[in-house]
């Protein structure tokens, strides 16, 4: 081919394949641009979702308010209402009731008296908190201590109106306070645990508590229990009641199942515990009432443990205080008149005032025996003439007179029959002993409630009772006579005894003065503080009373009021105190020294301290 043929052919190809490029490059061109253009909106889509996903972001909590020393923080629930709170942190505490510390809650977070509700996850400060539960010890004094004591029912002292009245008491010269740990029904006010006690009201949550307040407010602290008169008891457990010889069952005085068989062993064992743990906690002093044997009632039905060991010679001697038990034409009718007993019954809540036998009642079912106790309980001597069987009660007039107010002739002495065996006195007596063993080296000192006829030792008192002064007083610190005057009725031809106290204060304290002399026992009286058979009552009927006793031996007093009422009480202390003090000296007192506890303590106070609040 010629030259020029071939370049022709290969501009044709190059150009033929220049177009084909231009083509195909101009072609994916703009499919790029169209696949980049589509991608785009997908693109920012799937941003979108992404941040849809996201979640809101929450506010932070507030941070909780830090507690200062002593206090708490709650949050509240909606609805929470602060007694309920109070009543739930009151044991963490150092407040006695409940509505003290609603009282304190309200006033450390500027609240209102009358404020109660609660907002949800409201933070509120709560007052008095303690790192752990309280403890008191027992403030040793000498028995011979001058105590001037009002008595509280178990729910009295554990509550508000309680608290007033221990410190109006020491306001107006009080140094102490009697308060029930198990009354004469059974109730035990305080938490004990005990196979025959089971579960029970407890009305004083805590006794510690209770006991440190007092030593506070610098008064002695009297833990009252009632022995052997225990309701509660027989009925839940009435194989340990007195028996019936006749129908095998539980016995009851005067239609009344009240009375547990004080010559039980799981009987004295569970009082003589219940006394043991309330000295541990604190109490300075354990008072037993009731230490005796039921004085009414079919007391020839009557069957008690201590008999079983020797039945013939128990039954002799029970056969023997049975004797002519009827009322006498000398008028020696036995404890069960109701001379005997408290003026009123002292239920809980302190509102009963109406008498019943057991309480010194107007009651005058007849239980007189003629036996004579057994030689260890008769007071200096057994005969006749011992000063200890002797009358001595004097009348207006000043002659001797007999308790029926009949001349008092010398009685000649005829043979008596000496009842073989154990006696009741034995009985109480031994309990006694076994008592005090377990009680005195906790401390705390040892009182006994006895009958203020039980100074006239008359044989037909120690059958039916068992209260043997000469013997208690061996096994015991104190003993307190209950010497209300409106009590002594049918005696010493005065008609209305209870407008005589002086005469039969008197009368009583020379005669317990006289039966337990040597016996370094100290005499420590109940006195009236209520107006039953009397119109005379006042505040110089306590002051009386006070003087009286003072007077013939006595050493300081207890007011009873089963009603817990003191108005009278309230009026006399501090006239008495003033009166004393005109004297310029103890020894010369009227009404009394005015003893007080030996170690000064800080003044208690229920009242909430400043605490800083929530901000």
């Amino acid at each position: 081919m010629r030259l020029s043929s071939v370049r022709l052919i290969t501009g044709l190809s190059c150009l033929t394949f220049a177009a084909a490029a231009w083509h195909v490059g101009s072609h994916s061109s703009s499919t790029f641009a169209a696949q980049a253009q589509t991608s785009k909106p997908a693109q920012a889509s799937q941003l979108h979702a992404i941040k849809a996903t996201i979640p809101d972001a929450k506010p932070l909590p507030e941070p909780k308010p830090i507690a200062a020393p002593g206090t708490e923080i709650y949050t509240a629930k909606r609805g929470e209402a602060i007694p309920t709170i109070a009543r739930h942190y009151l044991s963490k505490t150092s407040y006695l009731t409940s509505s003290e510390l609603a009282s304190a809650i309200r006033a450390v977070n500027h609240k209102s008296d009358t404020s109660n509700f609660l907002k949800a996850n409201e933070n509120i400060v709560i007052p008095g908190i303690i790192p752990a539960p309280v403890t008191e010890k027992t403030i040793p004094i000498p028995k011979d201590f001058e105590v001037r004591a009002i008595y509280l029912t178990g729910i009295m002292a554990g509550s508000d109106h309680g608290l007033r009245i221990i410190r109006h008491w020491r306001e107006v010269g009080g140094n102490a306070v009697v308060f029930d740990i198990k009354d004469s029904d059974g109730s035990v006010t305080i938490p004990f645990e005990h196979p025959l006690l089971g579960e029970h009201k407890v009305y004083i949550h805590d006794v510690a508590k209770l006991v440190r307040f007092l030593h506070q407010e610098n008064m002695h602290a009297i833990a009252r229990i009632a022995i052997f008169r225990d309701e509660r008891l027989v009925v839940a457990h009435p194989e340990l009641a007195v028996q019936s010889r006749m129908n095998k069952q539980a016995w009851r005085e005067n239609g009344k199942l009240v009375w547990t068989d004080p010559s039980q062993p799981k009987v004295q064992d569970y009082n003589i515990a219940l006394a043991k743990y309330v000295a541990q906690l604190g109490a300075d002093e354990i008072q037993f009432d009731y230490v005796r044997f039921p004085a009414e009632g079919d007391q020839k039905d009557a069957q008690f443990v201590y008999q079983n060991a020797s039945p013939a010679a128990a039954q002799t001697a029970e056969a023997s205080a049975n004797t002519n038990s009827g009322d006498s034409p000398s008028g020696d009718s036995p404890c069960g008149d109701g001379r005997l007993g408290r003026p009123a019954d002292a239920k809980q809540g302190g509102t009963t005032t109406t008498p019943d036998a057991k309480q010194g009642g107007p009651s005058t079912a007849p239980c007189q025996a003629a036996a004579s106790a057994s030689p260890s309980s008769s007071p200096e001597g057994t005969g006749c003439d011992s000063p200890g069987r002797k009358s001595r009660v004097s009348t207006k007039k000043g002659a001797e007179s007999r308790r029926d107010a009949t001349a008092d002739a010398p009685k000649p002495c005829t043979a008596k029959a000496t009842p073989r065996g154990p006696q009741r006195t034995d009985v109480i007596t031994g309990f006694l002993k076994k008592a005090y063993a377990e009680i005195h080296p906790t401390g705390a000192l040892f009182s006994l409630d006895v009958f203020g006829v039980m100074a006239w030792q008359r044989p037909v008192d120690l059958a039916h009772t068992g209260q043997d002064i000469v013997g208690m007083a061996h096994y015991c610190d104190v003993l307190s006579p209950m010497i209300y005057p409106s009590h002594f009725f049918g005696m010493d031809n005065i008609a209305h005894p209870g407008d005589e106290p002086a005469h039969f204060i008197g009368e009583s304290m020379d005669r317990f003065e006289l039966i337990t002399k040597g016996s370094g026992v100290v005499i420590r009286p109940w006195l009236q503080a209520f107006h039953w058979r009397t119109k005379t009552y006042s505040p110089e009927y306590i002051k009386v009373q006070v003087e009286t006793a003072k007077e013939k031996g006595g050493i300081g007093f207890l007011f009873w009021n089963a009603a817990n009422d003191y108005s009278k009480p309230y009026e006399a202390m501090p006239e008495m105190k003033a009166a004393d003090a005109k004297e310029g000296s103890k020894d010369k007192a009227k009404f009394f020294r005015g003893d007080e506890l030996p170690v000064p303590t800080v003044k208690a106070s229920l009242t909430a301290e400043p605490v800083p609040s929530k901000q």
